[in-house]
């Protein structure tokens, strides 16, 4: 399995998890809320490499 694909499979389980535990809006404030603050704590240089190299895998 590659490590984009054991990535997906954590973050699946931790999303059912989530539903099972907490009320299903906490869940997904939860889901949605932790990639966003992620993004918005990268540079403006980063966010900027990161939008080049998606929209790169995105033409293959």
């Amino acid at each position: 399995m590659s490590k984009n694909a054991k990535i997906a499979a954590g973050g699946a389980a931790a999303g059912i998890l989530l539903l099972i535990w907490l009320p299903w809006w906490a869940a997904l404030l939860i889901i949605l809320g932790v990639p966003a603050a992620a993004y918005l704590t990268l540079d403006p240089a980063q966010r900027r490499r990161l939008r080049r190299v998606s929209r790169k895998e995105l033409g293959r």
